[in-house]
């Protein structure tokens, strides 16, 4: 009876909200009366779905909004912090780029070839500031731990970082090892670093700086002081380094 009572209220203000935000966004009728707009929809179903990815947009665009003015708020300097991030490139540049991911993350694996391709290419005139972000469970945190560990072995946390993402399979223990190894990282330090307090800090540092932006999903870019949360080729990439902050 309560989940029937629920389910009639949030239809009702779903209907509310149909006709009021249909109104405002000159979907529905002009002096549209309720039996009228009854008329209307049941005429016209598509409208329903129309107008359902309307406001979709306009809540993205909010998002994004959000999030661009969150990173014009914080400036670009606590997402290159070298106990948040693992920080390449020269500090003087005037591309920067910047990734929060997670390596059990599909789109993050797919954006892979765009990210890899452009840092090849701009790894001597961008500043690059690659964040753990693990939300996807234990074995992502794991898989951050280790990462972020590997930075204490700063010429092979590149090569493991894009053997990691390139990985097709879920990241358990067996496989951040495994491929600690074919980065070449000294796998019985990593394992001793990997217990050091400072990951943890780390790992929440990049939580707090990703709810700071409003960033809940992997993978999130940040290049040129532009944000775009989700997957990137390159051509996003492309129409990212046009804009300005």
């Amino acid at each position: 009876m309560k989940a029937a009572l629920l389910g009639a209220l949030a239809g009702a203000i779903t209907s509310v909200a149909i006709v009021i935000s249909g109104g405002s966004l000159g979907i529905l009728p002009n002096g549209a009366t309720d039996a009228r707009i009854h008329d209307y929809l049941m005429a016209h179903p598509q409208i329903i779905l129309d107008l359902t990815a309307k406001l979709q947009d306009e809540e993205s665009r909010r998002t994004d909004d959000a999030r661009q003015a969150a990173v014009g708020k914080l400036g670009l300097k606590p997402y290159f912090n070298p106990r948040v991030a693992f920080i390449t490139g020269p500090s003087n540049a005037k591309t920067t780029f910047i990734e929060f991911f997670d390596y059990n993350c599909p789109y993050c694996r797919s954006s892979l070839p765009a990210v890899k391709k452009f840092y090849e290419a701009h790894k001597r005139s961008a500043q690059f500031a690659f964040i753990e972000f693990p939300i996807k469970g234990k074995e992502s945190v794991t898989a951050a731990r280790a990462a972020i560990a590997a930075r204490m072995q700063p010429d092979k946390y590149l090569t493991f970082h894009f053997i990691l993402m390139s990985e097709k399979d879920l990241v358990t223990d067996e496989i951040v090892y495994a491929d600690a190894a074919r980065a070449g990282l000294d796998v019985a330090k990593l394992k001793a670093d990997m217990r050091d307090s400072a990951i943890d800090v780390a790992i929440a540092a990049a939580h707090s700086l990703a709810a700071a932006t409003s960033i809940d999903g992997t993978p999130a870019f940040i290049i040129n002081g532009r944000v775009h949360e989700g997957g990137i080729d390159k051509d996003v990439i492309a129409e990212m380094l046009k804009q300005q902050s």
